[in-house]
């Protein structure tokens, strides 16, 4: 398109060639403003200043064809000079460059000063008011609906970060309460309880048994709130994990201590290099897996498998059907589980898998790339409006007085060339002799040779029959013939 534009300007222009519009331009200055706006039209995206300024020497040329072009010149010009006030000062200096190019048209020279600066105002507005407002608010509707759109993507975020550090900060506090408060007393029982399994041992032996139940009670649900307490909070205390945890020997350790018929299968590389939290999760699935199947099926056979590969820690937890009933537990160290894993970027299942029994399978990366939850609040971020929706009255408005200019301007254009092409508009030598001012009227000259060229001055032009270099010049006032003369284009 970066030519077709001005070679569509440069045909258009060319118009008055096949159908001369009066007073006729010489050919060569028909070509020239041809070729002056071609060039205009392809300077306006790239020199805006410049091509408003150079329109003004068009209207020193009777060729309506080029100067309607000039419109398009306007809007596009105008649609790229960011400053306002720079932008009216160059209109107003256009403005006053074409009124002063208007006054060497011979059409123009002949009226009264008033009639042609009146005339060249009204061109004016057409010509470059209504285009210049109108690519002036098509102009600025990109940068505008841009940075609408940054506002609402950043207003939207600062929501979703908001909310998600208000429930990250919430969780802390839940954190803080349970640890300042059950933490403490279950450290207290577990004290008492210890004191308690020494006394019985030596003074009481049939309640030694009970006591060590009550002491290593407490002391799981120490380490039970240790890993809750490590789900609320953002950041776990780097105390809860060694440099074992979740590694092959741990999981092994675990199997060997759980007083189950348990095999481990462990396949590819070891953990050691894994995320904390991702090891931390692997010990924790797996322990809590061995817990269920103490509680609920403590003879059935028992596989752990972990898989390591491709940056993924696959693991699973299968027992067998067992003979003993299975109570149904509240699923709370389950709902757990799926929250961490969930929160690593993984997958975790729990059920009864089609051959009997449970079966407990987790899916993590090895290295997950956020703990928070903030992430997933701000990946559900709406995305912004679109521009369509942003800017509908500017769009109308600007296109509303863009067809304020362009409709008067191409109805004008089109109704003079019916005109000059299908109007008889030769007349001979005899009848414009038999003319008389004050006297002939208009509608009998109309109807037989049309009305003739028409020109700005509101008088009708009329091709010779016997000389070709030769215009009879006929203007009338009210409906009467004001005046008769012979011109040459």
């Amino acid at each position: 398109m970066r030519f077709v534009w001005p070679s569509l300007a440069f045909l258009v222009s060319l118009v008055p060639l096949i159908a001369p519009l009066a007073p006729v331009p010489h050919p060569a200055m028909t070509v020239a403003s041809a070729l002056w706006i071609a060039a205009l039209v392809w300077l306006a995206p790239r020199r805006p200043e410049w091509a408003l300024l150079l329109t003004a020497p068009l209207f020193a040329v009777n060729n309506l064809w080029a100067q309607a072009v000039t419109v398009f010149v306007v809007f596009t010009a105008c649609r790229r000079v960011p400053r306002l006030g720079r932008l009216w000062a160059l209109l107003g200096i256009m403005v006053l460059l074409q009124t002063a190019f208007n006054q060497f048209q011979e059409s123009y020279r002949s009226m009264p000063l008033w009639e042609s600066l009146a005339g060249a105002f009204v061109g004016s507005v057409f010509f470059v008011l209504f285009p210049a407002v109108s690519g002036m608010l098509l102009g600025r509707r990109r940068p505008m609906v841009r940075l609408l759109q940054e506002r609402n993507e950043y207003l939207e975020r600062a929501r979703a970060l908001t909310a998600a550090s208000a429930r990250s900060e919430e969780r802390s506090h839940i954190a803080g309460e349970m640890h300042d408060m059950l933490g403490h007393r279950l450290s207290l029982i577990s004290i008492h309880a210890g004191a308690l399994e020494l006394t019985t041992a030596s003074k009481a032996p049939q309640l030694h048994e009970q006591a060590e139940l009550i002491r290593t009670t407490s002391s799981l649900a120490m380490a039970e709130l240790r890993e809750i307490l490590g789900v609320l909070r953002t950041n776990p205390e780097p105390e809860s994990l060694d440099e074992d945890t979740g590694t092959r020997s741990d999981i092994a350790d675990l199997v060997d201590s759980s007083g189950l018929a348990v095999s481990l299968d462990w396949s590819g590389e070891d953990l050691h290099g894994a995320d904390p939290r991702t090891r931390r999760a692997v010990h924790r699935v797996v322990r809590e897996a061995l817990t269920n199947v103490q509680k609920h099926a403590p003879q059935a056979r028992t596989r752990v498998q972990v898989t390591v590969q491709a940056g993924r820690v696959r693991l699973q937890v299968l027992n067998g059907p067992s003979a003993a009933g299975t109570g149904q537990g509240a699923r709370r160290g389950l709902i757990g589980l799926e929250e961490r894993v969930g929160l690593l970027g993984g997958s975790f299942s729990a059920g009864p898998p089609v051959e009997g029994g449970f079966r407990v399978a987790a899916d993590m990366p090895t290295h997950p790339v956020s703990q928070s939850p903030a992430g997933a609040e701000v990946a559900e971020v709406p995305p912004p409006l679109a521009a369509e929706v942003l800017t509908v009255p500017r769009v109308l408005g600007g296109g509303c007085l863009g067809l304020l200019a362009l409709l008067p301007i191409a109805g004008a254009l089109i109704v003079l060339l019916l005109f000059a092409l299908f109007n008889p508009t030769q007349m001979n030598a005899p009848y414009f002799d038999s003319l008389k001012v004050g006297v002939t009227e208009e509608g009998e000259i109309y109807e037989q040779f049309g009305v003739g060229q028409l020109g700005v001055d509101g008088c009708s032009r009329f091709q010779t029959s016997h000389n070709a270099d030769l215009i009879y010049k006929l203007c009338f006032r009210d409906g009467v013939l004001s005046s008769k003369e012979q011109e040459r284009p």
